[in-house]
């Protein structure tokens, strides 16, 4: 048996209608531990893009009439693919991702779990009436072809996500990964083609014109979109021409709420990992603590004592429990933010070590003595720098924690649940969690509310989101 090794990723092709082919373009993909690229992948052109739709049109009808538990079955299988190749996805997801290979592994363990979750739910028809008079049905039918478009911070989850349950409703799909991390799900295509019919899954590279290609194009019925707030108010416009359905996880700046009956060593690490998980950068991670002033000390003493455990390193190097900002654009973003917090009177109170060398590297960092109306505080800063402010009753807590444009997620910490679910009822997020932070699963529901999404992934309501509501009304 051949043993992994960045040497040996090959580089995966595009997918249309049952094929893997070139292109005249290509992407170069960069090693964010390193900050040079590593490999080249093709990129799709607009008459590739039509080719897709086209062959997944075609597609649709033979899927849409496959019955469930047969497209379930096919589901499945691609679960058993993943499974099987789960190490060399999860090598190319640390060396375009920069995260640890443990947490590439586990990556691609949730996405499976979308899997099990998908091939085991059930769509039923909803009688709303059945007299002498009428039966009327309420039915869930497939929208079409739809278009995925996946983030670079879990690029296999991403996708998942929501090719998974698109499938499983009846739809044929068009996954279009980040143009940072492309190339686990570019292969995740090739893998797939040999399970499924030819055009019902199509995997396609490019760079942001072909995302705005693929929500514009006529023939496509819904775009599933994971990003940040302003790209998917650009998704949205672009769908809108021909009103396509749209489902947005966006982005959030995410406010914990910490109660003054916690014991700051039994949730200091929790706390910590809540924001800084995958080096900060998850959408719905824990990016400004509020905690009451009588804990304030005790508890970034309790989070500074975790922090100091982490090591920051390459993916693939034996010890590391942090990775890497992902690209250039959002190192140079974390790095403004943070550098406006501490020239408006905050303190790094603490600052972990980065490797010497290049790679897109910026040490764990904690800051206090900031509060709203600095942009760290107001804005999401999408990697490893988290905020800690202090307020005086849960009231005031409460209305700073929703005064934002954002909604994702929120979480509040006591060891009295009664009074933190009473908090938790509060905060207007689209989940919110107490004593944990994040946790998002494929039984559950996510996305946002305010302006960090529209719709939601995950569970039954998730799958519904692949589908259109469709009456049969039948006199008697």
């Amino acid at each position: 048996m051949t043993t992994l090794t960045p040497s040996t990723i090959t580089a995966p092709q595009l997918t249309i209608d049952g094929r893997v082919c070139g292109s005249s373009r290509h992407l170069a993909v960069i090693d964010p531990s390193t900050g040079a690229p590593f490999i080249e992948v093709p990129a799709a052109t607009p008459a590739q893009l039509d080719e897709a739709v086209a062959a997944a049109t075609a597609a649709f009808p033979a899927w849409r009439a496959t019955p469930l538990g047969d497209r379930q079955a096919l589901v499945g299988r691609l679960g058993e693919v993943v499974r099987a190749h789960l190490d060399e996805l999860a090598l190319m997801v640390t060396m375009e991702q920069g995260k640890p290979l443990a947490n590439a592994r586990g990556e691609i363990g949730a996405a499976l779990r979308q899997v099990d979750f998908f091939t085991g739910v059930s769509i039923e028809t909803e009688v709303v009436r059945d007299d002498e008079a009428a039966r009327v049905e309420v039915r869930r039918e497939p929208l079409g072809v739809v278009g995925a478009i996946t983030v670079w911070n879990y690029p296999v989850l991403t996708a998942m996500f929501k090719l998974v349950p698109a499938l499983v409703a009846g739809n044929t799909v068009i996954v279009k990964p980040s143009p940072f991390t492309p190339v686990a799900v570019l292969r995740l295509g090739e893998l797939f083609q040999d399970v499924l019919p030819p055009g019902v899954l199509q995997v396609l590279a490019g760079d942001d014109d072909l995302g705005r290609a693929l929500a514009e194009h006529p023939g496509i019925r819904k775009i599933s979109f994971t990003g940040s707030v302003p790209t998917g108010k650009k998704v949205m416009a672009s769908a809108s021409g021909t009103l396509k359905r749209v489902t947005l996880e966006l982005g959030g700046n995410d406010a914990g709420i910490v109660l003054d009956d916690v014991d700051p060593a039994a949730v200091g690490a929790d706390l910590f990992w809540a924001g800084f998980s995958n080096g900060g950068q998850v959408c719905a991670a824990l990016k400004r603590l509020y905690v009451p002033e009588s804990r304030f000390d005790a508890i970034c003493e309790a989070i500074t004592a975790e922090a100091a455990t982490v090591v920051v390193g390459p993916g693939l190097q034996e010890g590391v429990k942090a990775g890497p900002v992902q690209n250039k654009p959002q190192l140079d973003r974390v790095r403004e933010l943070t550098e406006g917090a501490l020239a408006a009177g905050g303190e790094a109170f603490h600052t972990g070590e980065i490797p010497d060398g290049p790679g897109y590297w910026f040490p764990t960092t904690l800051i206090r003595g900031v509060a709203e109306g600095v942009p760290l505080v107001d804005e999401e800063p999408f990697g490893p720098v988290m905020p800690i402010l202090t307020y005086r009753d849960v009231d005031e807590a409460v209305t700073r924690a929703n005064d934002t444009e954002y909604g994702l997620g929120a979480s509040v910490w006591s060891p009295d649940l009664d009074r933190a679910t009473a908090v938790a009822e509060r905060l207007e997020a689209g989940s919110v969690w107490v004593n944990q932070h994040p946790v998002v699963t494929a039984t559950v529901p996510f996305g946002g509310a305010k302006q960090s999404g529209i719709g939601v992934e995950s569970s039954l309501h998730g799958l519904l989101e692949y589908t259109a509501i469709k009456v049969i009304n039948v006199k008697r």
